[in-house]
């Protein structure tokens, strides 16, 4: 049996259980694991592998969100900050949500894995959250997912009108521009022509009037084109101007590797910003910054080139 044409699809559903993509290839790896030494238990006549393998993936991630907690973004965790100049102090403590990067996977429903999305997901019950993606973005019968869950159909159906209304109370359904969209494309061209310039005028003027920045796993975040730009400010003069940005993939979102210049020459990646763009301007940035080296490698563009 060849389990691993499916690697993909179960990385990314293990992603969205747990807000981590390490732990969702670890997930994977274990599911795929557990398969191959149950293979001489598995039944044709009562579930596709495909639906065998999900039930496995699903068991694997309920036992582990037994005891792990939640990953949030800093925007889920408080108000916005006021104050431009606070001290960028991580907090190491937190399971910060991490981005997925889908260049590693070919990976169908981009759309279902952005990050405002994955973050609401998170405040689910588990149950319902594995529900919700089962039935609502991988598309099986609410049959197969009782089957999955060893629970009725009625009881699948509860748990998904819980998990709808639950997400229907957030932001995490807004509308989102799609990466190849040539106006999102242009939008992000002149953000990075604008961010390699150190031009934060032009950046703010790419920005809607109340976009959020956060940093995780620096724990603050701002709102609105104010702060986002005294911000920037801060940053160009703490890191210096000659800045190079390249594209990357992540969550189904516009996303942007950026690389901070070296006291000795040359750049080195510094964060990958995943950007939400609506309406022709940006709403959202999500800035992560590496604390964890195991992300980095995740993405890990090579440096560009000088022009």
């Amino acid at each position: 049996m060849d389990f691993e044409p499916y690697r993909g699809e179960l990385v990314a559903y293990c992603y969205r259980m747990l807000g981590s993509f390490h732990e969702a290839e670890d997930l994977t790896q274990e599911t795929m694991l557990r398969a191959w030494k149950a293979r001489d238990r598995y039944d044709a006549t009562r579930a596709s592998v495909r639906t065998w393998l999900y039930r496995i993936a699903t068991n694997a991630c309920l036992s582990a969100l037994e005891s792990r907690s939640r990953r949030p973004l800093p925007s889920g965790l408080g108000a916005p900050s006021d104050d431009p100049g606070a001290p960028l102090t991580p907090a190491p403590q937190v399971p910060w949500l991490e981005p997925f990067p889908e260049a590693r996977f070919d990976v169908e429903a981009r759309a279902d894995l952005r990050l405002a999305l994955v973050a609401a997901l998170q405040l689910l019950p588990a149950r319902q959250r594995a529900v919700l993606v089962l039935l609502e973005v991988l598309e099986f019968s609410a049959a197969e997912v009782a089957e999955q869950l060893d629970t009725s159909v009625a009881a699948v159906n509860s748990a998904l009108q819980r998990a709808r209304a639950a997400l229907a109370r957030g932001d995490a359904i807004g509308e989102v521009g799609e990466p190849e969209d040539p106006e999102v494309r242009a939008v992000v061209r002149r953000y990075m022509r604008a961010f390699e310039a150190a031009d934060v005028p032009a950046l703010v003027r790419l920005l809607t009037e109340d976009a959020v920045l956060e940093m995780p796993p620096v724990p603050l975040w701002y709102r609105g084109r104010r702060d986002y730009g005294l911000f920037m400010e801060r940053v160009f003069a703490m890191r210096g101007t000659a800045w190079r940005v390249e594209r990357v993939a992540a969550n189904g979102q516009p996303a942007l590797a950026a690389y901070a210049p070296e006291p000795g020459g040359g750049h080195a990646l510094h964060t990958v910003q995943v950007l939400t763009v609506t309406g022709g301007r940006v709403a959202r940035n999500v800035v992560f910054v590496f604390a964890d080296p195991r992300v980095l490698t995740a993405f890990a563009p090579p440096a560009p080139a000088a022009p």
